[in-house]
């Protein structure tokens, strides 16, 4: 019963429950917006909802308006999280330390050891 309720408390555990629930909670507003706009094309060009399309005797409407919305949801996610989160990022960053002009590379520092020992085991 110890193990199942270290492996309950363990940190990442808590940490992907509260992403998984943002994310269920964001994917609700993502579709909102994404049904926003679909219903501003319909305004626009007609019916938002390409399902009676067919080419050729093949109805692919369906796939349209998944793809219209998919794409709608990919540029909702990246203008609204990542470029944010990128810049964020980006302003939070420390930069990296500069390498010293004159500190030795590890295979100098290597050579010198053996030097040393091998100075030693001579004497």
């Amino acid at each position: 019963m110890k193990g199942f309720k270290d492996f309950l408390l363990r940190g990442n555990l808590i940490d992907l429950a509260v992403a998984f629930i943002m994310a269920a909670a964001f994917g609700a507003v993502v579709t909102a917006f994404t049904q926003l706009v679909m219903d501003i094309i319909g305004k626009l060009g007609g019916a938002p909802d390409f399902s009676a399309v067919a080419v050729g005797g093949v109805n692919i409407g369906k796939f349209i308006t998944a793809l219209v919305a998919f794409v709608i949801m990919s540029a909702v996610v990246y203008f609204g999280i990542v470029k944010p989160y990128d810049a964020l990022k980006k302003m939070t960053e420390k930069p990296a330390p500069a390498d010293e002009a004159g500190a030795p590379t590890s295979e100098e520092l290597l050579a010198e050891i053996r030097d040393l020992l091998a100075n030693q085991q001579q004497k």
